[in-house]
């Protein structure tokens, strides 16, 4: 998910930074895309604010978008942005893992430590890597 300020030529450099790490077959697009995607609705203060019924209604559009891909993973670039979009997955039941693009580029290159594995799905979780808090020697 990619601002209008920020415009088409970022979206476009995440999506290859995206598609390298996850491989492009296993890349999904929501549509519509790149600028015209839809916000989240956890954005600008109110995932704090205190309505989450209002917050989860604002991001229902969002949660239909990511639902119509049927991908298992929802890769976020901001805490705001996950925070929303894993809390609608668990509130409606949506059973997508919702993750942070930082997790599957450090799990990509062996280096997610053991206690950063906790929004990876079975499937992702015990991907063997190296990194020192694990290492025997």
């Amino acid at each position: 998910m990619v601002r209008k300020s920020f415009g088409d030529p970022v979206a476009e450099d995440l999506r290859y930074v995206v598609k390298s790490v996850v491989g492009e077959e296993n890349f999904v697009d929501m549509t519509p895309n790149r600028s015209n995607n839809f916000c989240c609705g956890g954005g600008g203060g109110f995932l704090q604010s205190g309505y989450p019924d209002a917050r989860r209604q604002y991001g229902k559009l969002k949660l239909d978008q990511i639902t119509a891909t049927q991908a298992d993973y929802c890769i976020t670039p901001c805490h705001n942005c996950h925070a929303q979009i894993h809390d609608l997955s668990d509130h409606y039941k949506a059973g997508y893992h919702t993750v942070h693009l930082w997790t599957i580029i450090c799990l990509s290159l062996g280096i997610l430590g053991p206690n950063e594995r906790e929004y990876l799905g079975d499937d992702l979780k015990e991907v063997d890597v190296f990194h020192p808090e694990s290492s025997n020697f």
